[in-house]
């Protein structure tokens, strides 16, 4: 699945690093993310991240 990285950052905003796979979903729900790009943060193979770059990579 191919996210805009411009995109994703914006529904990021506000996760507290290091966060949980599920902060980062939450997060991004709570930032009106689509349905495209919480189903791709979910199926991400990583449970935690350092960084907003961290989750870009894992979804590349």
């Amino acid at each position: 699945m191919d996210v805009n990285p411009i995109e994703l950052q914006k529904h990021l905003k506000g996760v507290d690093y290091p966060a949980s796979k599920d902060d980062v979903v939450s997060t991004a729900e709570s930032n009106g993310a689509p349905d495209d790009i919480l189903d791709a943060l979910r199926s991400m193979n990583k449970d935690s991240f350092d960084g907003p770059t961290a989750v870009t990579e894992a979804l590349s």
